[in-house]
C-alpha cells in the first residue's frame, strides 16, 4: 500500500526478491498538469509494469474493497507512505500490517518526517519498520537504520537516500518475519517526542525574526518541494537555496529588509545577520540563480 515515489524501491525490492506481491493498494487517479490529465502514482505505474492488480479505493472502509482486499487473502501488509488505516483493513492479514516511516521512531511521528528532521536542524534521522496499530506512528518498532543528515542536505538529497536505505529494511523485515524471528519493542514514550505534522502553503512562510541558520534550515527542509517562500516588495518568491552571510553583522537595518547591489547578490536580514538567496522562483517564472533575475529586474 503507498502511492508516491518514495514507496516505489520497497515495491520493485520485493518483486527483485520473488515475494508473491498479490495486489497493490493506491490513491485514486488525479488530473495533473496543465491540461489536467488524468495521472497514474508511481506506484500504480511500477504495479501495471509487472501486472501486479491495482486497488484504488475513495473509502477504505467501504464494503466492496474490504471484501475485494480480504479476498486476495494476504499473508501480510506493507505500508509506505499511504494513509492511515482502518483497523478492519490493518488488522485483516494472519502475520499483520507493517509501515515504513522516514524517521528513527518516536522522534518525527507524522505526515512530514523529513522535512521537519531538516528545519530543525537534526544531524541524524533514518527509517523505521514498526506494526500498525490505532494510534499514527506508535506501533511496535521491528527494525531502524541511522542516516546521517550533511550539512549541504535539503529534502530532496535526504529523500532519495532514506527511499533505497528504507527499501532495504522492508526486504529485511518481511524476511524477519517469513522467518518467525524478529523484534517487537514498544516504542519509549517517556521522551521528548518531536513531531512532523503536515506542511501547508502557511507553513512554509520564511520567518525573518529568527537567526540565519534557522532560516536556512527552514529552507532546506522545504526544497526543491512544497518550497519556503517570503514576500519582496509585495511579489512572492519561492525560496530554493540560500547561505549565511559570514562576518556582516551589520546593525541598523530591520529585520526582513533586503539588501542588494543589483547585479549579483541579494540578502535579507535575520535576526543575528544577513542570508544571501542563491536560487529563488519569482511567481510565475522558472527556478533561477539570483544574478540571473537581477540581470533583467532591479529590487
Amino acid at each position: 500500500m503507498g502511492t508516491p515515489e518514495f514507496a516505489v524501491p520497497s515495491l520493485e525490492i520485493l518483486i527483485a526478491n520473488k515475494f508473491n506481491v498479490v495486489a497493490v493498494v493506491t490513491a485514486a487517479d488525479k488530473p495533473q498538469g496543465r491540461g489536467q490529465k488524468l495521472g497514474i502514482s508511481p506506484v500504480k505505474e511500477c504495479a501495471l509494469k509487472n501486472n501486479i492488480p491495482v486497488l484504488q479505493p475513495i473509502n477504505l472502509k467501504a464494503p466492496e474493497f474490504i471484501d475485494e482486499l480480504r479476498s486476495y487473502q494476504a499473508n501480510l501488509q506493507i505500508v509506505v507512505a499511504f494513509r492511515m488505516l482502518p483497523e478492519v483493513v490493518w488488522s485483516m492479514p494472519r502475520l499483520g500490517s507493517f509501515n515504513l516511516h522516514g524517521s528513527l521512531l518516536p522522534q518525527y511521528r507524522g505526515a512530514a518526517p523529513i522535512n521537519w528532521a531538516i528545519i530543525n536542524g537534526e544531524n541524524e534521522t533514518g527509517v523505521t519498520t514498526f506494526f500498525l496499530k490505532h494510534a499514527i506512528d506508535t506501533g511496535t518498532i521491528i527494525f531502524q537504520d541511522q542516516e546521517p543528515i550533511h550539512e549541504d542536505d535539503d529534502v530532496g538529497s535526504l529523500y532519495e537516500r532514506l527511499m533505497v536505505k528504507g527499501a532495504a529494511l522492508v526486504l529485511k523485515t518481511v524476511n524477519a518475519i517469513k522467518t518467525n524471528n524478529y523484534p517487537s519493542e514498544p516504542q519509549n514514550e517517556s521522551v521528548a517526542i518531536k513531531h512532523a505534522p503536515k506542511i501547508t502553503k502557511e507553513t512554509c512562510e520564511i520567518n525573518w525574526n529568527t537567526s540565519s541558520e534557522n532560516v536556512r534550515n527552514f529552507v532546506r527542509g522545504l526544497s526543491p518541494y512544497p518550497s519556503a517562500w517570503t514576500s519582496i516588495e509585495n511579489k512572492s518568491f519561492k525560496i530554493h537555496k540560500v547561505s549565511i552571510v559570514k562576518g556582516d553583522k551589520q546593525k541598523g537595518s530591520a529585520i526582513g529588509s533586503t539588501k542588494t547591489d543589483n547585479k549579483t547578490y541579494l540578502w535579507m536580514r535575520t535576526i543575528d545577520g544577513w542570508i544571501a538567496i542563491e536560487e529563488f522562483q519569482p511567481e510565475g517564472k522558472k527556478r533561477m540563480k539570483v544574478e540571473e533575475y537581477l540581470r533583467g529586474n532591479k529590487l
